[in-house]
């Protein structure tokens, strides 16, 4: 996922290479789930013929400042990549865009052409980012929920710690916080807690001086390191956990030290318990902490889709008076089957239950023998379920045939609408 390092390995990218250039051409995805409250075309209009005069950052938000308001805000989300053709952006677990690549990329959401022939594209294959037409993007959520940027707007080791003395939750969940620090991730925040000695689940002011002092210290360094090597993985230095955490368990040691794997605030924690100890009234909720699932699979980035795992629990949760799906020596629907198959897109992420879906009959009491009536209730039923079916297949490739003339991305984004 990116955090903070990555998306200020494309803001400078962009400093590097487009400023004070003229957009003499754009394309925007008919995607209104990342393109967020302005229409392609008025977005489009907006834009072209500006000229590019400052990239800027906050947190994990980037934004694109033209020589006149509105502005294009970029929030990364899950998967979100800026890519300029021929430059190498970030090789933190990607390249550039080679000549043999798909150019733009069909996952691609914003698309400018410069009047010196450089192209810029940001993609999104999940679907999580947001990209925005702003007046001014500081002045706005989400920058301006934002806590202080850990890179450019540091706080001191005094308001670091007395910030920390006020909150009651856990120190993990309190630096994933963005409305607290903005731009640690879930990587980051795990590498400067290991890096500091500190448990994630040590509550936040429960911290001594010393320890305060540590983790301020630790998030500093490993920020400006990632940073001062473009976010390039393979430069981070070799004693920190992050070359190490994404290894399943029983295999996965820093420095000869076993690295174990938790759940704090959602996420799945990495740390080393032989250095990082609970104290004090934490040290007694312990045993209640359960080893986090290393069983989901990780996303083309390397790190596991908690957001989508979410969704998924929850949509698999019965909604409320119905019973769970599934029974045991029952079927799955043929439906089901079907739904399924067209699920296999990464972007197939919302987790909502369809609306023909069928409805589950409450099992009858043992020994009460099954009425006639509901033999043909349930065949009248199936009847209904297939044609139902039928309905959406068809609407599914109606609507495939009727975009099949337009562009790929178009074609890409309206499909997965």
């Amino acid at each position: 996922m990116p955090e903070l390092p990555e998306v200020e390995a494309a803001r400078r990218a962009i400093e590097e290479n487009c400023l004070g250039k003229k957009i003499k051409r754009v394309i925007i995805a008919d995607d209104n789930k990342v393109i967020h409250g302005i229409s392609p075309s008025d977005f489009q209009i907006s834009i072209l013929g500006k000229t590019i005069v400052s990239a800027r950052r906050k947190g994990k938000n980037l934004w694109l400042e033209l020589d006149s308001p509105p502005f294009p805000s970029f929030q990364f989300g899950m998967a979100g990549a800026i890519y300029i053709k021929g430059v190498a952006v970030t090789k933190y677990k990607r390249s550039a865009v080679k000549d043999s690549d798909e150019w733009p990329s069909k996952y691609s959401k914003f698309f400018v052409e410069l009047d010196d022939g450089l192209e810029l594209s940001f993609t999104d294959k999940r679907r999580f980012a947001k990209v925005r037409l702003l007046a001014n993007p500081t002045s706005v959520s989400p920058i301006s929920e934002l806590g202080p940027d850990a890179l450019l707007e540091p706080m001191t080791v005094e308001e670091f710690a007395e910030n920390l003395a006020k909150k009651k939750i856990t120190i993990k969940p309190l630096l994933l916080d963005q409305g607290f620090i903005s731009g640690i991730g879930n990587w980051i925040a795990d590498e400067v807690l290991y890096q500091a000695r500190i448990h994630p689940l040590q509550s936040a002011s429960s911290l001594s001086k010393e320890q305060c002092e540590a983790l301020h210290t630790s998030i500093k360094e490993v920020i400006e390191k990632a940073v001062e090597v473009d976010a390039d993985s393979s430069q981070f230095p070799s004693n920190w956990i992050f070359h190490d955490r994404e290894k399943k368990p029983g295999k996965a040691f820093v420095d000869g030290k076993k690295i174990d794997f938790i759940t704090a605030g959602g996420r799945t924690t990495a740390y080393v318990p032989e250095l990082q100890k609970l104290s004090g009234k934490d040290a007694e909720k312990a045993a209640k902490v359960r080893p986090a699932k290393r069983g989901v699979k990780p996303n083309k980035d390397g790190e596991e889709d908690e957001q989508e795992s979410e969704k998924e629990d929850e949509s698999a949760k019965p909604k409320k008076g119905q019973k769970p799906r599934g029974g045991r020596g029952k079927k799955p629907a043929s439906k089901r089957k079907t739904e399924d198959s067209d699920d296999e897109d990464d972007d197939a992420d919302d987790g909502e239950d369809s609306e023909g879906e069928e409805k589950v009959v409450k099992p009858r009491g043992r020994g009460t023998k099954p009425a006639i009536k509901r033999k043909s209730e349930e065949k009248a039923t199936s009847q209904a379920d297939r044609k139902s079916t039928s309905d959406v297949i068809i609407m599914n490739t109606a609507g495939s045939c009727s975009v099949s003339k337009v562009s790929n991305t178009d074609f890409i984004a309206s499909t997965a609408n």
